[in-house]
């Protein structure tokens, strides 16, 4: 076996061991608040939240969830919160995609973190901006109490829900509210604000304040379902307009409305007959490698995501540490704009390192980008980057208002972006090529994945320097042992921090995925965004040409 067949297995053997990891974790937090809280659930007649989407998904239809990590090892004070208690994404219900929003009643009772008021905006956030009907089974006991000032005033907090509520009801977006447990306090107003509200009977209700805060209030003694449950609203108040005595029968008639919604509109994204790469994507686990230093050619990983492997470089002989080309992805047709990981010769015959934008390079993408509003076709950021080229000679050829011009055409861009992170995501890399601050439609990691202001070694280094510089400022010697030991602290402090478990957590990324998924991912993900038209006109702001 030689040298190169021995790095592949290599390769393959540590990915495969990230996803073991990466599924582990899943079916952990698949378990929501517990084993005994989902039977508990089970025995009041209810379904949990994952079989609630189960039964109202159209059979052997994906579903994309969004935000599966979200709050992941945070919260330990408070015992956690996993999946930040919601359970989200997008699936076919009825033939139609749908955004499908479902409370974990089995994670304190389906209360409020910080985190889940941040997910449920994410997929609020993606049900506007792709125009896609929303469907809410609301089970929850309202804001965290303990936690009240982190989720209840600010502008990005709970009450930004209703207003979203409001906004997608002018947009004419469909928003259809099941209520299969308690609707509480504020929370109350999610399901009245929707089209449509369904309650089940016995165990949905819906109110301000419940029994005991109205015996507090205004001292009067009544039950819960006297004063909200789903015979008070059906029959007396008219808050809600059907009721069910299962849940099963409440998610039929949900089917039942989504299959009666209007066709939606269309971007007119050009769509072929989807074709299987001609590279086996089974075998990208052994194209990255295993230390995520070491270069690669990404053009291995676009033959195994793209149909029949084609991919029609654009200036293919300039600017080559970022690759830009045409592609279509499931017959989808998609501009692709990846990071080259290996090392390139540049046009004046000089060596360059992959991984890093040098001047030529941000000039080509960024010429890229504005084609592809020009032509109305999605971009594809296939990120796996060190960041801009740093030194004296590229401060002098203007690496500064290159990187500016990349960054202006990727905020103004009007067509969707789908952001997939393979490996390193570092500094103003991260931006310039469609980070989560640059409104990606969507934006996904591999379970490799690396986000952070610099490489760990680098960055603990320099955090390692400050310290020696500020002890010796005040007279203290350090020791090479004691310097060492802080480094290493500072390296693992860091190392921690640039996992994709801890951006997912915060919902820097959408989720973590399997890169053998990321063809059918991106595939859904443009399927979605097709729903919504593209602004007709692209324009830049000032920039230095």
């Amino acid at each position: 076996m030689d040298a190169q067949q021995l790095d592949m297995n290599r390769n393959e053997d540590a990915m495969r061991k990230s996803l073991s990891t990466l599924r582990q974790r899943l079916s952990v937090i698949e378990q929501g608040g517990g084993k005994k809280n989902l039977e508990k659930v089970r025995q009041r007649g209810k379904l949990t939240p994952r079989e609630r989407i189960a039964y109202l998904l159209d059979k052997d239809t994906p579903f994309t969830e969004i935000g599966a990590f979200a709050a992941y090892d945070m919260y330990a004070e408070h015992g956690g919160c996993p999946a930040a208690g919601t359970v989200g994404g997008i699936g076919y219900i009825s033939g139609r995609q749908c955004m499908i929003v479902a409370n974990d009643m089995t994670v304190k009772a389906g209360a409020w973190f910080p985190l889940t008021g941040k997910k449920n905006l994410r997929l609020q956030e993606i049900a506007m901006e792709n125009r896609l009907p929303v469907i809410y089974l609301v089970d929850s006991a309202g804001v965290y109490l303990p936690m009240q000032d982190e989720i209840f005033p600010d502008k990005e907090h709970f009450g930004r829900i209703f207003r979203n509520n409001a906004r997608m009801s002018a947009m004419g977006i469909t928003q259809i509210a099941a209520v299969m447990g308690s609707c509480v306090a504020g929370g109350a107003y999610l399901p009245i604000m929707s089209d449509e509200v369904l309650m089940v009977n016995g165990n949905g209700s819906i109110f301000l304040a419940g029994p005991y805060l109205v015996k507090a209030a205004i001292g009067e003694t009544v039950d819960a379902e006297t004063l909200g449950g789903a015979v008070t609203h059906t029959e007396i108040s008219g808050i809600a307009d059907y009721k069910f005595d299962s849940d099963e029968e409440c998610l039929d008639q949900i089917k039942k409305i989504v299959s009666k919604i209007g066709d939606p509109a269309s971007a007119g994204f050009n769509r072929a007959v989807p074709a299987l790469p001609e590279k086996d994507p089974a075998t990208l686990y052994s194209v990255i490698p295993e230390d995520s230093t070491r270069p690669y050619d990404m053009l291995e990983v676009i033959h195994r995501l793209v149909d029949r492997s084609e991919f029609d470089q654009y200036k293919e002989d300039y600017g080559k540490t970022i690759l830009c080309g045409y592609a279509r992805i499931d017959g989808w047709a998609v501009g692709i704009v990846a990071n080259q990981r290996k090392m390139v010769k540049s046009k004046k015959g000089e060596m360059q390192m992959g991984g890093v934008i040098y001047n030529d390079s941000a000039d080509k993408a960024a010429r890229f980008i504005m084609n592809c509003n020009q032509k109305k076709i999605p971009l594809v950021f296939l990120q796996d980057v060190t960041g801009f080229m740093v030194g004296s000679r590229s401060e002098h050829a203007g690496i500064i208002k290159d990187g500016a011009k990349l960054v202006n055409a990727v905020a103004n861009s009007v067509v969707p972006k789908f952001t997939v992170i393979v490996g390193n995501s570092y500094g103003a890399g991260n931006y310039a090529m469609c980070g989560k601050a640059y409104d990606p439609r969507f934006i996904y990691a591999w379970p490799n994945a690396k986000i952070a202001v610099m490489g760990g070694e680098q960055a603990a280094k320099t955090l390692l320097q400050i310290q020696v510089a500020s002890l010796k400022a005040k007279g203290e010697e350090i020791s090479p042992e004691e310097e060492s030991r802080l480094l290493n602290e500072i390296t693992e402090r860091y190392n921690s921090q640039t996992t994709p478990y801890y951006a997912a957590a915060r919902l820097w990324v959408d989720e973590i995925i399997d890169p053998q998924d990321t063809r059918k991912i991106l595939s859904e993900s443009i399927a979605a965004a097709n729903n919504a038209p593209v602004e007709d006109s692209f324009s830049l702001g000032v920039f230095q040409v």
